[in-house]
Formats: structure tokens, sequence, C-alpha cells
């Protein structure tokens, strides 16, 4: 049952569980969303096109995975993100924010967090600073 976007999870009782990649990065954006000092997520012409989306009314079009790219293999989980920090955060401080958060969602659902990689593509100059 194994293919490119489901991976099978082995359990002792028989059976099988798989998680899909789709669902691995929806709950990796939404750890990464919820660590101070991320704005969005999301490289320039996604969040160009979501912008787009949101005129038309079609505001919640791709929200849910937007900025993040994962793969799991053998209950294993690679998470690529794309980030937008608000003004005035330290960098290394977000990262390593967002890895912890985003390690532990995925373990929760029972899987390990080979890699989390993260790029930050941009600074939201008109958000609050830290306090």
């Amino acid at each position: 049952m194994e293919h490119d976007a489901t991976q099978e999870l082995r359990v002792p009782a028989g059976g099988s569980t798989s998680v899909s990649d789709e669902v691995v990065e929806k709950i990796a954006v939404a750890a990464a969303k919820s660590v101070p000092g991320v704005a969005e997520l999301g490289g320039d012409i996604a969040r160009f096109f979501n912008a787009v989306l949101d005129r038309v009314g079609l505001d919640q079009v791709g929200d849910a995975r937007r900025g993040c790219s994962a793969h799991v293999t053998d209950g294993s989980a690679v998470v690529n993100l794309v980030l937008v920090i608000d003004a005035g955060y330290p960098v290394p401080q977000v990262t390593n924010e967002v890895r912890a958060a985003v390690a532990s969602a995925i373990e929760a659902y029972g899987l390990l967090p080979a890699e989390i990689n993260i790029r930050v593509d941009d600074v939201a100059m008109g958000s609050p600073a830290p306090i």
C-alpha cells in the first residue's frame, strides 16, 4: 500500500496505519504558525497567489499547506518550511522554536521527525515588535 503520498506505519496488533505527506504538511504548518514571530508561511509567489485568492473570496484555498512540503518514509518525516518572520524577532530563536514545535507535533502523530528544514524568505516589516 506504499506510494508517493502515503506511508504505512507498522502496528503490532495487525493491520496498518497510513499517514499521508499532506497530513504531515498540515500538522507542520499549524505548529509553525503557533510560534510567536512567524508572520506567514510561503515564498513570494505563493503569498502573491494567496493574496489574489483572498481578493476573489477564496481565502481558504491552499492555506493549510502553504509554505510546507513533507515526505514520510518508514515512519520518519522530512519537513521543509518557508517562513516570513515578524520584524524584530531573532531568526535563530524563531527557527529553533518552530523546529521544536513542528517536531513535537509530528511526534504526537506517531512519526519521527528526521529533518525539519527552514528557509526564511522574508521579514514582515509592519508587524509589532516583540515585548
